[in-house]
C-alpha cells in the first residue's frame, strides 16, 4: 500500500513545487516578458487578441467574411456530435505560448487569463445559449499523475464562476489511456479515442435533457471533444457546446 502511494505524493509534490516556482517569479507578460502586474500586458492583449474572426458555429474553424455565422464545409459534409463551439483565439505563434507555458510549463496563473478570453468571446456569440453546467476534458490516471493537474479543469474552474454555471468535474471519466493527439497521425486520431470517455454512472442523471458545455484548452482535429460529446449525447444530453481557449486553424 505504502508503495503504491509513493508515485501520487511524488506528482503532487513536483505539482507543489511548479506552482511554488511560479508564485514568486516577479510578475511579467507572459507573451513579451515585460514588467506587468497581469498574465498579459495590455499591448500584446491589443495587438494579438483584439480582433474576433468569423468562424463556422459549430467547430470555430475560421470562415470567410460572406460566410458569417454559417457552417463550414466539414460540417456540412459530416456533422459532430457536438452543437456549437467557441474559442478565444487561433492557436499560433505567439499566443500558443499561453497555452503551452500552462500545459507545460506549470504556469497555472494563466489558467484563470484563458478563462476571461474565452468569456469574452462568448459575450460576442450572437444569440448565444448558455450551457447548463461544464465539464472538463477529463485527462487519463497516468497522465494525471504525470503532469500533476488537468489543464482544462483549471481553465473550467475560473469560467463557472465567470458564467455562473455549475462546474461537474467528475462528470466524465477518460476509460482508456490514449496516446497525445498531438503525436498521432491525422488519420488515426478518431480512431485512438474510440471508447476512450464515459459517464460516471453516478452522475449520469444530470445529463438527461441537458445542455453541456465541455470546456478543454486547445481543439485541434475535433476528435477528443467529439469522442466526449458523442458520450454525452448517449447519456441524454441534449445540447453540446465546445468552449475552448484555442483552435488550431486547418492546414
Amino acid at each position: 500500500m505504502r508503495t503504491a502511494a509513493l508515485p501520487r505524493l511524488e506528482a503532487a509534490w513536483q505539482a507543489l513545487q511548479l506552482w511554488l516556482g511560479a508564485a514568486v517569479l516577479p510578475a511579467q507578460c507572459a507573451l513579451c516578458g515585460s514588467g506587468c502586474p497581469q498574465a498579459l500586458c495590455a499591448p500584446c492583449r491589443a495587438q494579438y487578441l483584439g480582433q474576433a474572426r468569423c468562424r463556422c458555429r459549430q467547430c470555430a474553424n475560421p470562415l470567410a467574411d460572406i460566410e458569417m455565422a454559417q457552417l463550414c464545409g466539414r460540417c456540412l459534409r459530416h456533422r459532430p456530435a457536438y452543437d456549437a463551439t467557441v474559442t478565444a483565439f487561433d492557436y499560433a505563434a505567439p499566443v500558443d505560448q499561453l497555452l503551452l507555458q500552462l500545459k507545460f510549463g506549470a504556469r497555472l496563473a494563466l489558467a484563470p487569463l484563458l478563462a476571461q478570453l474565452l468569456y469574452v468571446a462568448i459575450q460576442q456569440q450572437p444569440a448565444w445559449t448558455m450551457p447548463q453546467l461544464l465539464c472538463p476534458v477529463p485527462l487519463g490516471p497516468a497522465r494525471l499523475a504525470e503532469r500533476g493537474y488537468n489543464q482544462a479543469l483549471e481553465i473550467a474552474r475560473p469560467l463557472a464562476r465567470l458564467l455562473d454555471v455549475p462546474l461537474q468535474p467528475r462528470l466524465a471519466l477518460r476509460v482508456r489511456e490514449t496516446r497525445a493527439q498531438s503525436g498521432v497521425p491525422p488519420r488515426e486520431r478518431q480512431a485512438n479515442l474510440a471508447h476512450a470517455f464515459a459517464i460516471a454512472p453516478e452522475t449520469a442523471d444530470v445529463l438527461q435533457g441537458c445542455h453541456v458545455g465541455i470546456v478543454d484548452d486547445v481543439m485541434s482535429s475535433g476528435h477528443t471533444v467529439n469522442a466526449l460529446a458523442a458520450a454525452c449525447k448517449g447519456a441524454g444530453a441534449a445540447r453540446v457546446s465546445i468552449l475552448v481557449a484555442a483552435r488550431t486553424p486547418p492546414h
